[in-house]
């Protein structure tokens, strides 16, 4: 802040001091004049934080305040206004429909029991839907977010071949009927311009790999003697714990999981499906499978958690890539099939080998 903000000559000294040349007032000097001509002390800037309103006008201790503005381009400060009341708290809600999610839940259940316990062939044949359809569905949003023309005809029909190979030779057959499909999407692609062909033969056969080689141990489960009770325990685990986490998570959760992946996902919702798939782990295995026990069941629940949830995030890192937030629109309240198929795919292998360690091939 310098004089001339107060007003002050150009030509005055401070307090009164002549200036340099100038001669000294003489005895003829006005007294009062040189009073009025006095320039005005200067007053240091104070920093803003920790100043009392009540210094204002330099005066501490002094309700008095300045009546105008401290500066000349400084606008009054208007009365603040009175703060607004807080918003009435919200009923936490679900991120999603319920009603069309639990219909087409009940829908897709009685058709997988149906098949499941009539003809073991005509579950086959829904896991080879589930798994064409799958695969439409990732190849689709590959090619319409990201430019990549992963080969579905190939894809297709080699995935459909694998699910029943592996029903009918086991895992051998899977295996052949894996490595036969991906050498189609090699040969199929070289149909087109050798542009991005690495990328997209790269993007076919890791499809190979996580939808149809994946499913294929659900139909080298079936195989077993006990082979329907096998699957169902298997679906029944991964349900239970994919409605434990989403229960649990939305009445509890507070602390996120893993929110760059997920921000839905919770840390209290992991402890809900890890408790729900091992209490259901531990019924399913002393119950409905042959030889086992509940023991068992704890630690087949406790991987099948895992394992699930795990898949669950997998996916969430390929939409938040691709920039999406379903794979598809197929079923209400749900997406798409493989926003179904998330968790069960990385989830079938894990429980074909516990059954297979704890009981045996059957």
């Amino acid at each position: 802040m310098n004089d001339s903000s107060w007003g002050a000559p150009q030509g005055a000294g401070y307090r009164g001091a002549p200036e340099m040349g100038a001669a000294p007032a003489g005895p003829a000097h006005d007294v009062h004049g040189a009073q009025q001509t006095r320039p005005m002390p200067i007053v240091p800037d104070l920093p803003d934080e920790g100043r009392d309103t009540d210094d204002l006008d330099g005066r501490n201790g002094d309700a008095t305040h300045v009546g105008g503005p401290l500066f000349r381009d400084e606008k009054p400060q208007e009365p603040m206004s009175p703060p607004s009341p807080p918003p009435p708290p919200q009923k936490k809600r679900a991120g999603r429909d319920l009603r069309a999610a639990i219909g087409v839940g009940v829908g897709l259940g009685a058709v997988v029991i149906g098949s499941l316990f009539v003809v073991k062939a005509v579950f086959v044949g829904v896991v080879v839907v589930a798994v064409v359809v799958g695969l439409w569905e990732l190849t689709s949003r590959l090619k319409e977010r990201k430019g990549i023309d992963a080969p579905l005809v190939p894809l297709a029909v080699g995935g459909a071949a694998m699910v029943v190979a592996g029903y009918v030779r086991g895992a051998e057959g899977a295996w052949i009927a894996m490595a036969l499909t991906a050498l189609a999407v090699l040969v199929w692609r070289m149909a087109q311009p050798p542009e991005n062909y690495l990328r997209d033969v790269t993007a076919g056969v890791f499809a190979v790999f996580y939808v149809p080689f994946l499913a294929t141990f659900v139909s080298m489960m079936l195989t077993a003697d006990d082979g329907a009770w096998r699957v169902l325990t298997f679906l029944l685990l991964t349900v239970v714990s994919d409605t434990g986490a989403y229960a649990v998570g939305w009445r509890f959760g507070r602390h996120k999981l893993a929110p760059r992946i997920s921000p839905g996902k919770t840390r209290e919702g992991l402890f809900g499906a890890v408790t729900f798939a091992m209490v259901a782990g531990a019924l399913c295995m002393q119950f409905l499978i042959d030889g086992g026990s509940w023991w068992q069941g704890l630690l087949m629940g406790l991987a099948v958690a895992a394992s699930a949830t795990l898949g669950d995030l997998g996916e969430s890192m390929i939409k938040r890539d691709l920039g999406i937030k379903d794979m598809g629109t197929l079923l209400p309240g749900h997406g798409g099939i493989m926003d179904r198929l998330d968790s069960l795919l990385p989830t079938a292998p894990i429980v074909w080998l516990l059954l297979v360690v704890f009981v045996g091939a059957g």
